[in-house]
């Protein structure tokens, strides 16, 4: 039996008691007063969540996997953050991942009493092929989730690194994970619904995990997406936008390197700094290890 009482998330919240009684506006008020909250509890783990971007990136580096896996919202918060990558990054849709308990189906329709197994997270890490070069990042907010502990579990085993993203200090989780990331933004508007504070705390963790360690991996120059996937016509446009502002030029010298590199802005721009072709803008980056800024390093 799950002793609520024991469990952060679950409790009750002392300011917003008399919710139901409140007029639109206060009530309004009076969430966007408790999502203040979020923020500042989030900044007061930013060490761990320092320590776990360097870890990601580590891993990515060295051909490894980020895998998510959670359950209900915390699950589907991991699929946002992982299917956001490709089309940002560029990256390749295999390098993050995310299980989510009950399987592509759960991230629209609940799947009832699929968080509750252990055995069925083990199973699906065994399906993507998770290995010891992977990093698995836990997600739940009550911190004791046993499809994410399954998932932790197997994890551990095969000799990876892990990762707790939780709303629960002292968690449960925390004794699977190389590192416990637990902001505490104290309980729930309308209590245990930990799709609010809880949830935003988490997606703010896995915001900074992912794009930290994509500007780790030099997909970012200066403060630019410069390895973004122009697969749409905004991102087209803003390809040209991201080489104008890098390489100080015009839009026409912009456009025409990227009609010469496949629309890759990172190319394009050390093709503009740099005087070269493509090809050897191709071969800059392989040498820096694809940064831009050390291309250009001693131009």
């Amino acid at each position: 039996m799950v002793e609520l009482d024991k469990i952060a998330t679950e409790q009750r919240n002392p300011n917003t008691m008399n919710i139901d009684t409140m007029s639109t506006l206060d009530m309004v008020r009076l969430i966007n007063q408790e999502d203040h909250r979020v923020a500042d509890a989030v900044g007061q783990v930013s060490d761990k969540i320092a320590q776990a971007v360097d870890l990601i990136a580590d891993r990515l580096s060295k051909g490894g996997r980020l895998i998510y896996c959670g359950a209900g919202t915390s699950g589907r918060l991991g699929v946002l953050d992982a299917v956001e990558c490709p089309p940002t990054y560029s990256t390749d849709p295999e390098m993050v991942q995310a299980l989510m308990a009950g399987g592509y189906g759960a991230i629209f329709k609940a799947v009832e009493g699929a968080e509750d197994s252990e055995e069925l997270g083990a199973e699906d890490m065994k399906r993507i092929g998770f290995c010891r070069k992977d990093v698995l990042v836990g997600i739940a907010a009550s911190g004791r989730t046993p499809y994410v502990m399954g998932c932790m579990e197997y994890a551990r085993a095969a000799g990876a690194a892990t990762v707790a993203v939780t709303c629960c200090p002292g968690g449960e989780l925390d004794r699977y994970a190389d590192i416990g990331i637990a902001p505490a933004p104290g309980p729930e508007v309308v209590t245990g619904s930990t799709r609010m504070k809880s949830g935003t705390a988490q997606k703010m963790v896995l915001n900074m995990l992912s794009t930290g360690a994509m500007i780790k991996l030099g997909k970012v120059y200066s403060n630019l997406m410069v390895d973004v996937k122009p697969s749409n016509e905004k991102l087209i446009r803003r390809c040209v936008t991201i080489v104008c502002a890098a390489a100080q030029c015009t839009e026409e010298e912009a456009t025409h390197a990227l009609s010469q590199c496949d629309y890759h802005p990172k190319v394009a721009i050390v093709m503009v700094l740099r005087h070269v072709d493509a090809a050897q803008a191709h071969r800059l980056l392989e040498q820096a290890g694809g940064r831009i800024a050390k291309v250009l390093e001693g131009a």
